[in-house]
């Protein structure tokens, strides 16, 4: 049914950028509110941003604000997220989810989530 598949993860140097994608398969995607987490070794898995279905609302994690930001193209059924002036605490598997409830604005909880990607690792060297 719903597959979602991640892209772009890779190593670079702090300060660096890496712009990550998340294709959906379906016509599932134009109805989902979309997410990314990240989980690093030893922590739990965070909350990075969201998007709403019409990607008109946003939500991002203190801790990337103003550095990160999350997009998508429902024509092509894919999500971004744009990680500019990385840092080393940014290394970690990323995730990309959806969430199908369309009555609820992006969440931050991973409970929310319906569907989730396989996960591409970032590393930031320091």
């Amino acid at each position: 049914q719903v597959q979602l598949v991640e892209s772009g993860g890779g190593l670079v140097q702090a300060g660096g950028s890496l712009r990550l994608s998340c294709a959906c398969s379906g016509r599932t995607f134009s109805n989902s509110a979309m997410g990314w987490f990240r989980q690093a070794p030893g922590k739990e898995r965070e909350f990075v941003a969201a998007i709403n279905w019409r990607g008109d609302s946003t939500e991002f994690a203190d801790s990337v604000k103003g550095r990160f930001t999350i997009s998508r193209d429902n024509a092509k059924n894919t999500m971004y997220l744009q990680m500019n002036s990385l840092k080393p605490e940014d290394t970690a598997v990323y995730y990309c989810a959806a969430d199908i409830n369309r009555r609820r604005p992006p969440t931050r909880w991973a409970y929310d989530y319906d569907y989730w990607g396989q996960g591409t690792q970032v590393t930031v060297s320091s």
